[in-house]
Parts: C-alpha cells; structure tokens; sequence
C-alpha cells in the first residue's frame, strides 16, 4: 500500500496513491477544514501558536527550562500533555474529523523529552495520582489520552512514532508505552525521513528493530522532497519489506514520480504475445 501525506487536499485523490492523509492540524497550530475522501491528521501536542499564544502552556523541566522551538533539540513548540482544556480542544477537532472520515492520524504525542513535564499542573497531578515512579505516571497521561482520542474514533486510529525502537526509548522520552497503546491503535507510522537516502542500512536496521518492538501493523512514512527519484524508490524498496504500507511526506509530485518509474521498470522486458 501505497500513500501521500499532504496539505493540499486535491492530492490524496491522484491515482497512484491507495491512502492519503490530509494535514488538518500541523505543529506551526495551522489549521484546515476535513476532508471525505483522505485520513484527517492531526498534530495533538506540538502547537507553535497555542505556546506563543499562552506560554502558561508550555513544558518546562525541573529547571523551569521551556520546550519550546528556539531552544536546542526542539523542532517545535510543545504543549503539556496534562492541560486538560488544550485535551478538550483536540477532542473538538478529532470530532470534527470524525464528521468527515471516520478513520484519524494522531501526530506529535507525547512528552517532549525526558524530565519534562514538572510544571505546576504535573506537579501536582502526580502527586495527587495513585503512582509512584513519575516515569509510570507519565505514561498513563499519554495512554489515557490516545484511549480517550481513540473512543471518538470509530474508524482505523492511526498513531505516529518517534523513529527510535530501542527497548524503553519511547517510553522514557515520551512517555509512550507500546503495549498500553497497542490495545487503542489499529496502525503506527514511523517517519524515517533523509534528506538524500543515499545509504539505508540504517532505514533497515530502524524498520526491523520495530518490526521487533510491535504487534499491531506499521507503516513507514520516507520524505520525498527534492529526493532523487532512485534513491526515493531504493528507501520504498527497503521500507515496504517490513512496514504495511509505505507513505510519502510533503512533495507528491516527486512520489508520484517515484511510483510511476518503479511500477515501469518492474515492466520492462515483458512481451505479450509472439512477434510475426
């Protein structure tokens, strides 16, 4: 299976893709309407207008440090994952999605990192809950939110992860528990992203280390833009012989490319009929 992740709605229609996710909800809080006819993404806690808008909202670590974009190793502003009113603004759009297709992506879930979130909120939240270890606690944030998002989904709930199956990684940066999770997702998608893929040894070695790590279905998503169209198809190759499906992010045309050109080689040489 093939598929598109895109903003620009006319492109999960093309031919060549049998899936199409449509951002309706990206990390800059740019927002779009739904669409019927491809799978809603929405991106739940990396929100650069919500954190300018309210800072209050923002992670902070044990030293008050925000996760915010212009600090190091953040692509993108956060938002706690424990704000109860930012949850029930994410449930409003998920509905929304619903309205219009029934199946959803959630993107950016999760804590930032390790040591985040000890804002206020969490404080006290952890201190209130039944758990001990803050590492348990922050992972049942995470895991009652997504059960919470999938409950108000009544179709395939797809789920992105951080591309690093190393045993305990997710569940230590982000707070994500695999096997908890798996009980709410009816598939995850792995960006593996490359400027060039010139080299994808390490694509495998990531693919088969989830292949390892899951029960459910993955899919992987490969960045297509200004990607050589072989080298594109040599990471389709790699990627499509673990994951379920194999999805294309932000350049369409160049997918498209790619798709077109492999299914052409893959004729080549093929005679129908004998010569006279």
């Amino acid at each position: 299976m093939y598929g598109v992740v895109t903003r620009n709605a006319e492109e999960v229609r093309w031919p060549e893709f049998d899936r199409g996710f449509y951002e309706v909800k990206d990390v800059t809080g740019r927002s779009a309407e739904p669409i019927e006819d491809g799978v809603n993404m929405v991106s739940c806690f990396g929100d650069n207008a919500a954190a300018d808008a309210d800072p209050s909202l923002v992670p902070v670590d044990d030293m008050g440090r925000p996760a915010t974009r212009d600090r190091k190793y953040f692509d993108w502003a956060y938002i706690c994952p424990s704000r109860q009113d930012y949850r029930e603004g994410l449930f409003e759009i998920i509905d929304d999605c619903v309205a219009a297709n029934e199946d959803v992506r959630l993107d950016d879930v999760g804590f930032p990192r390790e040591g985040y979130c000890r804002c206020g909120v969490c404080e006290q939240a952890f201190e209130a809950s039944e758990f001990a270890d803050r590492q348990a606690w922050r992972a049942d944030v995470i895991t009652d939110f997504v059960a919470e998002a999938a409950a108000r989904i009544p179709g395939r709930v797809y789920l992105t992860l951080y591309p690093d199956p190393y045993p305990g990684h997710l569940y230590e940066r982000a707070g994500l528990d695999l096997e908890a999770l798996e009980e709410h997702v009816d598939e995850f998608v792995i960006p593996l992203y490359d400027m060039a893929y010139e080299t994808t040894y390490w694509l495998e070695t990531i693919a088969k280390g989830f292949q390892s790590a899951l029960e459910t279905p993955f899919s992987i998503e490969l960045y297509a833009i200004d990607i050589e169209i072989e080298n594109l198809i040599h990471a389709l190759e790699v990627a499509e012989h673990y994951a379920e499906g194999v999805f294309f992010g932000y350049e369409a045309s160049n997918a498209r490319a790619a798709l077109r050109r492999r299914r052409a080689d893959e004729q080549d040489g093929v005679t129908h009929g004998e010569p006279k």
